[in-house]
């Protein structure tokens, strides 16, 4: 796996397949999936955090089984652009990735993700506090997956 900057993960990717973006969460692993054309993002999954070898093969399943070929991954920053303990620690879950496998992945600023996700949740959709804390963190997936997509149109 190379990390690599968005704008080059194309390049690294079979033409036609879809990419799995990734809201890592200290508990679980939000999932989402994008369609093979790479414009709509879609909240697909959400990994319940164990050990670093099994949520990583977990990951490894759903990607064979939608034919991803790349993985996007939220990167929390600070609120003025710097990395702390979060980023640190997703930059160290894609580093730990590569040693199991070689995939190509990006990191997306998913500054507000989740916050955008439960605002919306709760004003638009007028979804519980008990269901909320089912779909967030997929739906955090998705809002980061599609910011990465919709960056890379002209």
């Amino acid at each position: 796996m190379s990390v690599v900057p968005l704008s080059e993960l194309a390049a690294s990717c079979p033409p036609g397949t879809p990419w799995l973006g990734l809201d890592l969460g200290s508990k679980t692993i939000g999932v989402a999936a994008s369609d093979a054309t790479r414009m709509i993002a879609s909240p697909f999954q959400v990994i319940r955090r164990t050990k670093f070898t099994e949520d990583a093969h977990q990951l490894f399943r759903l990607m064979e089984a939608r034919g991803a070929t790349a993985l996007v991954i939220g990167l929390p920053l600070n609120m003025d652009g710097t990395e702390g303990p979060r980023a640190q620690s997703s930059r160290a879950f894609a580093r730990n990735l590569d040693r199991l496998r070689d995939i190509p992945v990006a990191f997306w600023d998913e500054r507000l993700s989740t916050s955008a996700v439960e605002r919306f949740l709760v004003e638009d959709l007028d979804m519980s506090r008990a269901r909320r804390g089912a779909v967030v963190d997929r739906n955090a997936a998705a809002w980061i997956l599609q910011g990465a997509l919709d960056s890379l149109r002209p």
